[in-house]
């Protein structure tokens, strides 16, 4: 038996001949967007280009990589970001404007208002937690605060408290935004399974998402509001997790976010059935009257009771229009691409590059792209031409879907296979093995650091994706020198992200399009930066738990 030959080109652990000196080097693309994306305010397919030329100029310069698999590498990773990222995104992003210009999604949200009560916390937990689960779900790129801020402002929320209080609930849904999105980018850098990446994932969300419904309330009435209203909070989390934790962990990474937001809407809506809170409060806690009839001095109440009126309109026909779709998605989505499916097995290319590893001496390392036709975005696409034919959806609706589509888009959709490139070749070089090397200096100590890590990066590059693109296979590299379950790192990376969405400029200046705040995301980022930090802490403590008391769980 002929062995196969060992690639030609050997990684440099140490190009310079000092861990400190090739660790601060490695992070220098990392400076360039810290620099470029919030201090200059420069577009994010701006910044990652130009990251994208200094990662290449270093790797062929410092790390001696030679250009042709640079350029090789670089052409892989932009083909992923294309076929495994924009591919989904966009179709999900067209499902979502079809659903708005035929006028589905605004009566669906309007029969959402109707069935609450006037009291501020039911609005907010059933409109900001769950209907902003479903818009991350099927769109993330900060979408959910500005749908849901002009509706929480709508019915008495302060403006730059609506836009807090969106972006806060927008916090678990994120690592399985966009139809999984970020999980896929995970993956593909760290060659760590997709289904075990998301089961790891969903158990960290899963323990995330007890405490944002409880901040949520606070934020919306204070102390007082949390007297007497346990049931809502605990249902609002419970349901989530009881519809997005199984998906996760058996049907992968595309739906765990919008089965989890349909449950906590009918979880929520069956409690109302039987439980109201005995207080009816506006925004601040102002006690409104229990029959809509003296409002709050700030007119909370009265906005609350026209909000709801608006909806009265909305009923069952409407209700169940909007539900259609998305189980439409779902029963598509999870009949091609669940774990009985082998569709996606099938590919028609399979480029890649390879060297020997820096990190594993005499072991070969690859940057690779499978096209396979079959993947999720296709059936999210397919999912779309179903709903068209069922909703009965007219030419210029769709065109203007489109329309819409590619004019929200085109940066989002140019970053991808930017960012995919750069940390391809960010990895093939070796850069990302000798920055993890250094970091792993820190020794055991560096599982408080990982989190945070994902946090400063969603901080840089506004998006989940793209930070799990960056810090993703930096992350994974860590873990296997410090001898950590192999899934904890990168998994805390990607949770750590979602956590710091709320300060993310990217996102932010998304978020405020439909507010007055529009080019005041700093004003903005500082209102949320406090409880990011809280959820941060948060998420400290439960990276310390499945350290420390359940490590088989981040095992695959």
């Amino acid at each position: 038996m002929i062995a196969a030959a060992m690639p030609s080109f050997v990684q440099s652990l140490d190009p310079l001949h000092t861990t400190l000196g090739s660790t601060l080097v490695a992070l220098v693309p990392i400076v360039v967007l810290l620099i470029l994306l919030p201090v200059l305010r420069m577009s994010a397919w701006q910044a990652v280009i130009i990251g994208a030329v200094v990662t290449i100029v270093l790797a062929a310069t410092v790390w001696k990589t030679p250009v042709a698999d640079a350029f090789g590498a670089y052409g892989i990773g932009a083909a992923t970001g294309v076929w495994s990222i924009d591919w989904i995104v966009f179709w999900g992003v067209v499902i979502y404007n079809t659903l708005v210009r035929t006028g589905v999604f605004g009566d669906f949200r309007r029969w959402l208002v109707a069935q609450a009560t006037a009291d501020v916390r039911v609005q907010t937990i059933l409109l900001a937690w769950s209907l902003g689960a479903l818009l991350e779900g099927l769109v993330g790129f900060g979408y959910p605060w500005a749908v849901i801020a002009p509706i929480l402002i709508g019915i008495g929320v302060a403006e730059i408290d609506a836009i807090r209080v969106a972006a806060i609930a927008n916090n678990a849904p994120v690592s399985f935004g966009a139809l999984g999105a970020p999980i896929i980018a995970l993956s593909t850098v760290t060659g760590l399974g997709l289904d075990q990446l998301s089961a790891s994932i969903g158990r960290i969300v899963a323990i995330l998402a007890l405490l944002p419904p409880w901040i949520l309330i606070w934020l919306v009435t204070g102390k007082r509001g949390l007297r007497g209203v346990w049931p809502l909070a605990l249902v609002g989390s419970f349901s989530y997790i009881l519809g997005q934790y199984p998906t996760s962990q058996f049907l992968g990474p595309y739906l765990p976010d919008i089965i989890g937001a349909v449950v906590s809407f009918g979880a929520i809506l069956l409690l109302l059935r039987f439980w109201r809170p005995r207080e009816t409060l506006g925004f601040g806690g102002v006690p409104l009257a229990a029959r809509g009839g003296t409002p709050d001095p700030a007119g909370a109440g009265a906005a609350a009771d026209e909000a709801a009126a608006g909806g009265a309109a909305a009923g069952r026909r409407e209700a169940i229009r909007g539900f259609v779709p998305f189980g439409i998605l779902i029963v598509v989505v999870v009949a091609a691409t669940g774990p009985w499916s082998h569709l996606s097995n099938y590919d028609f290319a399979k480029p890649a590059v390879s060297a020997v590893s820096s990190l594993a001496p005499h072991a070969a390392t690859d940057v690779e792209w499978e096209f396979s036709p079959a993947v999720a975005g296709t059936w999210i696409l397919v999912s779309w031409l179903v709903i068209v034919a069922v909703l009965r959806v007219r030419a210029r609706e769709i065109a203007d879907a489109f329309r819409t589509t590619l004019s929200q888009m085109w940066g989002a959709l140019l970053v991808a296979p930017i960012i995919f490139g750069l940390a391809d070749v960010f990895n093939y070089s070796g850069m990302a093995n000798s920055m993890a090397y250094g970091f792993s200096r820190i020794g055991p100590a560096f599982l408080v650091l990982a989190p945070i890590v994902g946090w400063i990066g969603v901080a840089l590059s506004g998006s989940n994706t793209s930070t799990n693109a960056l810090f993703g296979g930096f992350q994974g590299s860590i873990g296997g020198l410090l001898h950590m379950p192999v899934l904890l790192l990168p998994s805390l990376n990607s949770v750590g992200a979602e956590v710091g969405k709320p300060v993310a400029p990217q996102t932010a200046s998304v978020g405020v399009a439909t507010s007055r705040f529009v080019r005041r995301e700093g004003q903005v980022i500082r209102h949320n930066l406090p409880w990011t930090l809280v959820l941060l802490a948060y998420l400290l403590l439960i990276a310390l738990f499945y350290r420390g008391v359940l490590p088989s769980a981040m095992t695959p």
